[in-house]
């Protein structure tokens, strides 16, 4: 079954502040690597933005050209696929039925487009399901055993 997934969980493999959220999206993306992800250009950009603004007049949490780096790395383990028009127009007609902010709904069009069938992701309800598409949150213990399968999909092919 082929996922994608979302910027927080990114976000959380890098930041070793993050406890044990960092050490489980650490071994998502490791476990991921072998399995049928893909990444999304929208949650790679998010991540960027994320980890190399800064907030409150402190220093950035990453300079760009690591966070440049670490995006690089992903880029050559993950397929990553970006949003078209189709992903567009399915997104903006998407607004109001699903109740996602126009963001939300581009990335769940841009991963159903990449034939996604899952998200791991804390920032959707867990467990929706739209239009065939499922959230997922890794960081609840409850989704261990979902998560595990998730994580088992085939291999991408060469």
């Amino acid at each position: 079954m082929r996922f994608t997934l979302d910027s927080n969980v990114l976000v959380y493999a890098i930041d070793r502040d993050a406890g044990a959220k960092h050490a489980l999206a650490a071994n998502v993306i490791a476990r991921a690597a072998h399995a049928d992800c893909v990444l999304t250009l929208q949650s790679l950009a998010e991540f960027f933005n994320v980890v190399t603004r800064t907030k409150g007049g402190r220093k950035r949490a990453l300079a760009p050209r690591l966070a440049a780096s670490i995006v690089g790395d992903w880029r050559t383990v993950f397929p990553v696929h970006a949003a078209d028009e189709f992903a567009l127009v399915r997104a903006m007609a998407a607004v109001g039925r699903h109740g996602l902010s126009f963001w939300d709904d581009m990335l769940w069009a841009a991963a159903r487009r990449a034939a996604c069938w899952v998200i791991l992701s804390e920032d959707f309800e867990d467990g929706r399901r739209i239009e065939g598409v499922r959230f997922v949150n890794p960081f609840r213990q409850e989704n261990d055993a979902r998560l595990d399968r998730v994580l088992a999909s085939a291999p991408r092919s060469p």
